[in-house]
């Protein structure tokens, strides 16, 4: 048994069992994935996949057990090279953050500086994505930290820390008719085109929510990832805006006025994700902590060691 049988077993598994994508993961050739597959089966006495002539189709019953005790393997292997690095001595590496557009371009900024300073031989690889697609690089170690509103504590192979909370906020150019009225309705917003996030970013959830629950239809004309594109179209007099408050900044935003909104959507909490099993190197830990100050190095280490939900 090795490493590399490991890996294919895991790989083809990821890759939907397609042994192309497979042999460029492992930069090998497609029949010595298969050659791999087929001796690890034969060690073990077991069929791991099933087939369809040559072409693997799926997990035997057995193999979804085998599947497991490889990711926790791989995992392991992952974590000794990391403590070795730890116990060296050596601080330098690459912290691989993925993080939805919001958190990247508003929260974090501040945090990297801070830790830029603390770290200084640390190179961050920042990547951003959808929350369903940051949870998936952190399960497969593609990413060591997800940053995200939506989502990550949904996994439970991943450990999750509630980071700070946030509130939306409406934003309509100047001279705008809803800035007479008094405090904001549902129904008020729901005379106007309005312009927010795609489904499943940034508290997206509970502005459908708040409508839903009012029996309010909102005339939502445009939908964007990015803060920035949202406030751009408001300003084109396109709609009203619905964005979260971090992505408003009154000295920047000319020719925009922010309203509050946090009586008529849900507050939002963003959450800080890991592996369950993760080898986190002192780096890691203090990235954390300056994202979430109010967690201590005890506060993580108990979640990771499942002694308490987070």
């Amino acid at each position: 048994m090795n490493f590399q049988q490991l890996r294919s077993i895991r790989e083809a598994a990821r890759r939907g069992y397609n042994l192309t994508e497979v042999a460029n993961a492992l930069f090998t050739s497609q029949p010595g994935v298969s050659r791999q597959i087929r001796e690890l089966e034969d060690e073990l006495g077991v069929v791991i996949f099933e087939r369809n002539g040559k072409r693997l189709t799926g997990l035997t019953e057995p193999g979804k057990g085998i599947l497991k005790i490889v990711d926790r393997l791989l995992i392991e292997a992952e974590n000794l090279q990391q403590a070795s690095l730890e116990y060296s001595g050596q601080t330098s590496g690459t912290l691989s953050v993925a993080a939805t557009h919001t958190q990247a371009r508003y929260a974090l900024p501040k945090v990297v500086q801070g830790f830029r300073s603390s770290f200084p031989d640390v190179r961050i690889a920042l990547q951003q994505s959808a929350p369903e697609h940051i949870a998936e690089w952190v399960l497969s170690g593609k990413t060591d930290i997800g940053i995200a509103t939506e989502g990550l504590s949904q996994f439970p192979d991943l450990v999750s820390f509630p980071c700070y909370r946030w509130s939306h906020l409406i934003v309509v150019p100047d001279g705008h008719a809803l800035l007479s009225r008094g405090p904001i309705r549902l129904e008020d917003l729901a005379e106007f085109p309005l312009i927010t996030y795609d489904r499943g970013f940034t508290g997206r959830g509970h502005i459908d929510d708040a409508f839903a629950k009012a029996g309010v239809q909102p005339d939502i004309v445009l939908t964007a990832m990015d803060s920035d594109v949202i406030k751009q179209y408001v300003a084109l007099g396109l709609g009203v805006g619905i964005v979260a408050s971090m992505a408003f900044d009154h000295g920047r935003d000319k020719g925009l006025r922010a309203v509050e909104a946090s009586h008529l959507f849900a507050a939002n909490t963003t959450r800080l994700a890991v592996r369950r099993g993760a080898y986190l190197r002192a780096y890691a830990y203090e990235f954390i902590l300056q994202f979430a100050p109010e967690l201590s190095r005890a506060d993580i280490d108990r979640a990771m060691n499942g002694e308490e939900a987070v």
